[in-house]
C-alpha cells in the first residue's frame, strides 16, 4: 500500500473515531449537537495552532486565513460528496440554506458578540 494511501487510510479512520465520539457525547452524555459541534470545530482550531505553531504560539493573520481556507474547501469537498452519496441512492438532495443554531462560540460572553451596531 502507497504511503498516500496509508495516510488516507488514517484521515479516515481519525474522523470517524471523531465522529463516534461526538456521538457518545451527544447520545450517551447528553450534550447538545450544537454544542459538540462547535466544540469539536474549537478543538480543530487549537489542535491547528498546537501544530503550526507550538504550545507558545499563535497564528499571523494569514496563517488564521490560511487555516479558515482549508476549512472552507475540505466542508466544500464534504458537501460534494455528501449530495453525490444521496443522488447514488435515488434521493433528491435538499440543501440547507442556512447552518442551524447559533453560529456564535457558546463559550463566548455578550462583550465578546459584534454585531452590525458595533
Amino acid at each position: 500500500m502507497s504511503e498516500q494511501q496509508n495516510q488516507i487510510d488514517a484521515h479516515n479512520q481519525a474522523t470517524n473515531e471523531f465522529i463516534e465520539l461526538a456521538n457518545k457525547m451527544v447520545n450517551d452524555r447528553g450534550f447538545n449537537q450544537n454544542v459538540v459541534s462547535a466544540a469539536l470545530m474549537a478543538a480543530s482550531g487549537i489542535y491547528a495552532t498546537f501544530v503550526a505553531a507550538g504550545n507558545q504560539g499563535f497564528l499571523a493573520e494569514n496563517g488564521v486565513e490560511k487555516v479558515a481556507s482549508m476549512y472552507k474547501n475540505n466542508l466544500n469537498y464534504i458537501q460534494k460528496r455528501k449530495k453525490e452519496e444521496l443522488e447514488a441512492q435515488g434521493l433528491q438532495p435538499k440543501p440547507m440554506a442556512e447552518a442551524q443554531g447559533d453560529a456564535q462560540n457558546p463559550a463566548s460572553t455578550s462583550a465578546d458578540t459584534k454585531t452590525d451596531d458595533d
